[in-house]
């Protein structure tokens, strides 16, 4: 059956220039559970330096003032490429500052380390690229991942140590380890032949084009075809179209379950029928060397991606600063920023703001401008826990052995992926990381939230391990330590109607010429791809503003 992700390696685990998140205060497991010998962090995305913006007031007022000509606000993957994208456009790197409310860029690209490995927080992996997204494989050759191109072919040639190495994916069921993620252990014939007949239908949406000579399924989105009879599938629910498909297989529907959760961090039954079919049929990446259903990876997951965005340019890059209130003036804007180290506050004068924000922080920004500079953008962003353990052993059950990526069928995670995987000798003793991702994906986003927020490290650790003792019996007493990131704000769910809504292009239009909008929300999918697409159109609309 064809797949969607796979894995590996960069032998940069000593790379000086990464930017890796320090560790919260440490923390343990409970005495008297077992766990009690497990150390470790417990830290988030900064929700509490980010919900200084709920209390503005309070915030220091500027004692300073700078002037820039574009500040760029959030140093996710859309705000690190924008800020590439217009240095490299001619922007004097002294005309540009981003700023970010963390002590590190890159969203939920970010990456960690201890003495064991570097290991990802959040995104991991990278499927190999469609050919005519240029820009994206400009930036690949430029981070060394594609080394060349064939000579007969004229297709990009990847370095080996950045695809993924086989086993690549497995799926414990059945108390086996199966190849693959798709169900076959213990799967009836009837129910075969009807994950057969999806894959196929799948495959004949990946080449389908509609009227207007667009692919029906294409990353970038809104490269995408506009044809109705594609769109359209954007106003149900992906488990709806599935009933009337007939697909009625309960492994088929947990796998696809499964699939929407690790992009969308949402179900079949929440995202619309459009976002689950892309998550198959927009995969059409093409390599001398490796297929569109092969993945780029590294040990610290899409934080080695962030971290060349970041080191591909000089302009000034600010992080632990909270841009807290926007000003419109008559030169452009101003932006009272305050730094969480010094507790001060400077207020930066730019002709042009470009705000790389997730949406819920857009909004709180935009409060103070007229109501013309709204941009309203309902959006549904599951909770995610991540939980990094260290251990110094992995019980291994019956069946394919340990892979890069191991699911575990019929569990609310969507399994874990292994940093030792990524390294060169996949038979080096001594410690290794495994990061296990749990989607929290209720039906109403903000009491999930809260109840991550309230629950203590010891319960994550507790539900990890819980479920990994399932597949991997005597794990417990090999964990030598556990670290976990609670993502408030996960990423955006394509729910019915918003992709393709009229309220998602909207929100995406410049005010004035004097703000700009650059973020995976206004994709309606949060992958690498989309920020770094969005961060690309951003940056040219404020490259053709400043032509006017």
């Amino acid at each position: 059956m064809p797949s969607r992700r796979h894995f590996l390696h960069q032998a940069a685990l000593g790379s000086a220039g990464l930017l890796l998140a320090p560790l919260a205060g440490l923390h343990s497991c409970a005495p008297g559970t077992g766990r009690s010998h497990i150390r470790g962090s417990m830290h988030g995305a900064n929700h509490a330096t980010g919900h200084l913006l709920r209390n503005v007031a309070a915030l220091p007022t500027p004692t300073r003032t700078e002037t820039v000509e574009v500040l760029i606000i959030g140093g996710g993957v859309a705000g690190l490429t924008a800020r590439r994208e217009l240095e490299r456009q001619g922007v004097p790197p002294a005309h540009i500052l981003l700023v970010e409310l963390d002590e590190q860029p890159g969203g939920n690209s970010r990456a960690g380390r201890n003495a064991a490995s570097t290991y990802p927080w959040g995104a991991h992996y990278l499927p190999v690229p469609d050919v005519r997204n240029h820009e994206l494989l400009a930036f690949l050759r430029e981070a060394g991942v594609i080394t060349g191109h064939d000579a007969a072919s004229g297709l990009p040639v990847y370095n080996e140590y950045h695809l993924c190495h086989d086993p690549e994916e497995r799926l414990f069921v059945q108390g086996h380890w199966q190849s693959g993620l798709v169900p076959e252990l213990g799967v009836p014939p009837a129910e075969k032949q009807q994950i057969a007949r999806f894959f196929q239908l799948i495959e004949e949406l990946r080449q389908a084009r509609g009227q207007d000579g667009r692919d029906a399924f294409r990353i970038p989105v809104q490269e995408s075809s506009e044809d109705e009879q594609f769109r359209r599938l954007d106003a149900q629910p992906f488990a709806a179209w599935l009933d009337e498909q007939g697909f009625t297989s309960p492994y088929l529907r947990w796998y696809l379950d499964y699939s929407c959760r690790d992009d969308y961090g949402a179900t079949a039954a929440q995202v619309s029928a459009w976002a689950g079919l892309h998550y198959f049929a927009a995969r059409k990446g093409r390599a001398h060397n490796a297929t569109a259903a092969d993945v780029l990876t590294w040990p610290q997951g899409n934080g080695f991606l962030a971290e060349q965005l970041r080191r591909q340019v000089t302009s000034p890059l600010r992080p632990n600063t909270v841009a807290y209130a926007l000003h419109d003036t008559p030169t452009g804007l101003a932006a009272d920023c305050f730094d969480v180290t010094t507790r001060q506050t400077t207020r930066v004068q730019a002709r042009r703001v470009l705000l790389a924000t997730p949406q819920f922080i857009t909004e709180r920004l935009l409060t103070s401008l007229p109501a013309l500079a709204q941009r309203p953008l309902p959006c549904h962003r599951a909770p995610w826990v991540v939980v990094n353990l260290t251990v110094e052993g992995l019980p291994q059950g019956p069946g394919q052995p340990l892979s890069w990526d191991n699911v575990l069928y019929g569990t609310e995670s969507v399994g874990y992926v292994s940093a030792r995987h990524q390294g060169l000798s996949l038979s080096a003793a001594g410690p290794q990381v495994i990061t296990w991702y749990l989607p929290l994906a209720a039906a109403n986003a903000a009491t999930a939230r809260q109840q991550a927020y309230q629950t203590s490290y010891d319960e994550w650790v507790r539900r990890a391990l819980a479920e990994l003792e399932t597949a991997h019996s005597g794990l417990t007493p090999l964990v030598q330590r556990a670290d976990v990131w609670v993502w408030g704000h996960g990423m955006i769910a394509p729910m019915p109607g918003f992709v393709w809504g009229t309220a998602r292009q909207a929100a995406a239009r410049p005010w004035q010429n004097k703000i700009f909008f650059a973020h995976t929300d206004l994709s309606g999918i949060s992958i690498f791809e989309e920020g770094f697409y969005q961060g690309l159109r951003a940056a040219r609309e404020v490259l053709a503003a400043r032509q006017d």
